[in-house]
């Protein structure tokens, strides 16, 4: 069903007097954390109609085209309302209704069996960021499995590596106040696809170029983003890093730095001069990178004379897709020293614009209690589930799986061994969901999860500063419960200490809210009305004056820290682990690059099976450049077969100058049953981790491209590995 067939009047104050409004929060993995307003009919308790907040300050009544059909989710015909348990073999989907009672007993008693037999060690929590709410992403779930002493997960996926690139020079990841990048003359969106995954800042930078601001793209891929900026820059996948490094090179050899920043708020600019002046010189960053010399040499002296040239401030924007690879950590560390090359640190607005979540100074630990995890319990990298469940990592055995708030079936990499890992019998897997997703199939039990309009809960941003609040707008459908209520059921069933659990939700929230730093002055009551903007100065640039959060409190451009620990104290180039120039016998049976960003219509796996938004990305597709085509004997429309020695998916072609040669893009992690073949671009990625802070690398993935009929003339259709005989479904960096 639509919830959103019913269209409200024009006029706010004409709603009838039977429809109540509701402000909310969008819970999804998004730096623009939208406010929404929910239409309710008192009379049914069904929401009618969901839209923008249109008095949030950042957001302004606009949602992005998935959220905007969120009741779509919300009332679906597949959604789960019942506890369910399986019936048929894993991964089939066949199961049976059961009671609330049944399935938290059953799940009690595994629990105990399995720790009983193995120790808590044996069973693995799995969750990300499926829901971004304080208390439904991280709080009674966490006290759980810590309690437990369960293994503990490092949530990794997504953005360690930059924040450890961050932390190095930066000592944080909070970095300007997005609203005043207004102000910005010259915007770099470096490996962000702004205008799809950022876009209430799109507007921002919209703006700013009305002002006079020029917008350049850096990107492998002529995303949405490339195509509306004044500038592409087809960058080489993974070479980032020497392109930044090579950008100092000419700032230092045109004497464009600002001296006095970095004389009065940084560390080791005499050394990283002297590093660049030797290492990188143009020619050699033109050769790693893949683009001119002139086109280094212009971008250089645009962004370093942008307040001369353009009249302001310059602005880096910063996204996840610079850190899918082997250096992904080096790359942000690189790339966040520039603005103290160019003194952009001291303007509002202007720098380098990662992520704002460090700016709230949420006191999570008390959601969290990582002071209840027994000394010595073991940490599994959530990127390595594909080891963990096939016994490959130290310790005891992986006996159940408790899934939540994530999908790895689906977006995972290495998929073909983490299904066999979750196809194990004597694996006892439970999933909390929506849906009966691609992991879900694998459960032993199931439990149906609230949506974003059936619980509260209390939300930071990391693409802006305000702090809200997701008031529930309808009862829980069927039988569905909040991940809170879920642990605080276990819990008891496994007789673990009440005080843990006794706090009910608005308690723990005030626990995390509590005043301090950017968070005084701001109640829970506050948040309930509407977004309230954290408590900074306006206008706010943290680092005008230095102060950065780092040992030295300066811009550590040289890292004692890093020296300590025996690696490079400076910023310079990491190569991908799966690369053309560094690893050319592999890319002589791979020689493709494949990049799989995220698909406009959905979120990761999220909302791919909402009917409206799957017919609006149509395909699974392939962008691939003509010359790589052209010797693939390859046409727009053909169904190709995309592989390596981890495994194969399919996907339809789409042949033009989007991508450059060398480099495929396939959008999306689509859900099993909607791919051809049952399989996405995750069937080949690895498991190798990035340089620092243990990221993926999805984009450091060598595949090679052949059409259907052929592909399948080599093979037969029903092969799961590669189309050419393989040496192993792993990476030899996994």
């Amino acid at each position: 069903m639509d919830g959103t067939k019913n269209p409200l009047p024009q006029e706010q104050n004409s709603l009838p007097e039977e429809w109540v409004q509701i402000k909310g929060v969008c819970p999804h993995d998004c730096p623009d954390t939208c406010g929404w307003v929910v239409t309710v009919d008192r009379r049914t308790g069904r929401a009618v109609d969901l839209r923008g907040d249109p008095d949030h300050p950042f957001t302004r009544g606009f949602l992005c085209q998935k959220v905007a059909r969120y009741l779509e989710r919300v009332y679906h015909r597949e959604r789960l309302l019942y506890p369910l348990q399986r019936v048929g073999p894993k991964g089939a989907g066949q199961f049976r209704r059961i009671s609330w009672p049944e399935a938290i007993a059953q799940i009690a008693d595994r629990f105990r069996t399995i720790i009983a037999e193995d120790g808590p060690q044996a069973i693995l929590p799995y969750s990300y960021a499926g829901t971004m709410g304080k208390l439904m992403y991280g709080s009674l779930d966490r006290r759980f499995f810590h309690r437990l002493g369960a293994s503990v997960l490092a949530r990794t996926i997504c953005s360690t590596a930059g924040e450890e690139g961050c932390n190095i020079t930066l000592g944080t990841r909070a970095m300007i106040d997005p609203e005043a990048a207004v102000h910005c003359r010259y915007i770099i969106n470096w490996g962000s696809n702004t205008a799809v995954t950022n876009v209430h800042f799109w507007r921002i930078e919209h703006e700013a170029r009305r002002q006079g601001a020029r917008i350049v793209t850096i990107d492998p891929y002529r995303s949405p983003t490339a195509a509306r900026s004044d500038w592409w820059l087809p960058i080489r996948p993974g070479t980032d890093a020497a392109l930044a490094l090579g950008l100092m090179h000419i700032i230092f050899r045109e004497n464009w730095q600002d001296a006095d920043y970095l004389q009065r708020y940084c560390v080791g600019a005499e050394a990283l001069r002297e590093r660049v002046l030797r290492d990188y010189p143009v020619e050699r960053v033109s050769h790693i990178t893949g683009l001119p010399v002139a086109d280094i040499e212009q971008l250089a002296r645009e962004y370093a004379c942008a307040r001369s040239v353009f009249g302001g401030p310059a602005l880096i924007r910063l996204n996840y897709g610079v850190q899918r690879h082997g250096g992904g950590a080096m790359a942000v560390r690189a790339i966040t020293c520039l603005p103290a090359l160019t003194g952009d640190w001291r303007y509002p607005g202007a720098g380098a614009f990662l992520s704002t979540s460090k700016a709230y100074g949420f006191d999570d630990t008390a959601l969290t209690r990582p002071d209840l995890i027994p000394p010595g319990t073991r940490v599994i990298n959530m990127v390595q589930l594909a080891e963990a469940l096939l016994g490959e990592l130290e310790g005891p055995p992986i006996r159940a799986l408790f899934v939540y708030n994530a999908n790895p079936a689906t977006v995972c990499p290495d998929q073909n061994r983490v299904r066999a890992g979750l196809a194990r019998e004597d694996l006892f897997t439970v999933v909390h969901d929506l849906f009966l997703t691609d992991t879900a199939a694998y459960a032993d039990i199931v439990l149906p999860a609230t949506s974003q309009l059936e619980h509260f809960d209390l939300h930071s941003s990391y693409g802006h500063l305000y702090v809200q609040a997701n008031n529930p707008a309808i009862a829980p459908l069927g039988e569905a419960k909040p991940n809170t209520e879920v642990f605080r059921l276990l819990a008891q069933a496994m007789g673990l200490e009440e005080q843990l659990w006794a706090d009910d939700d608005e308690t723990l929230a005030a626990l995390c809210l509590h005043g301090r730093g950017p968070l005084e002055g701001i109640t829970l009551a506050a948040v309930r009305s509407g977004p309230v903007r954290l408590n900074l100065p306006r206008p706010w640039a943290p680092f005008a004056e230095g102060k950065f959060p780092t040992p030295s409190g300066k811009c550590e451009l040289y890292s004692e820290r890093e020296a300590r620990a025996g690696r490079d104290p400076l910023p310079h180039y990491v190569p991908p682990h799966e690369d053309p120039q560094t690893r050319p016998e592999l890319a002589a049976r791979y020689p493709l690059q494949l990049l799989s960003p995220p698909a406009p219509s959905f979120l990761n796996s999220t909302f791919v099976n909402v009917d409206s938004l799957r017919q609006q990305a149509g395909e699974p597709t392939l962008e691939i450049h003509p010359q790589d085509a052209e010797s693939r004997q390859i046409r727009t429309g053909d169904w190709v077969v995309i592989f390596n020695d981890r495994g194969r998916f399919r996907a339809k072609a789409k042949v033009g100058p989007t991508v450059r040669p060398g480099v495929v893009v396939s959008l999306g992690n689509w859900w099993k049953r909607y791919a051809p073949d049952g399989a996405n671009s995750n069937a080949t990625t690895s498991t190798a981790l990035s340089d620092l802070g243990g990221g993926a690398t999805f984009f450091d993935n060598l595949v090679e491209v052949r059409r259907a009929e052929e592909a399948e003339q080599r093979v037969g259709p029903g092969a799961k590995q590669g189309v050419s005989p393989g040496v192993g479904s792993r990476s030899p960096e996994s």
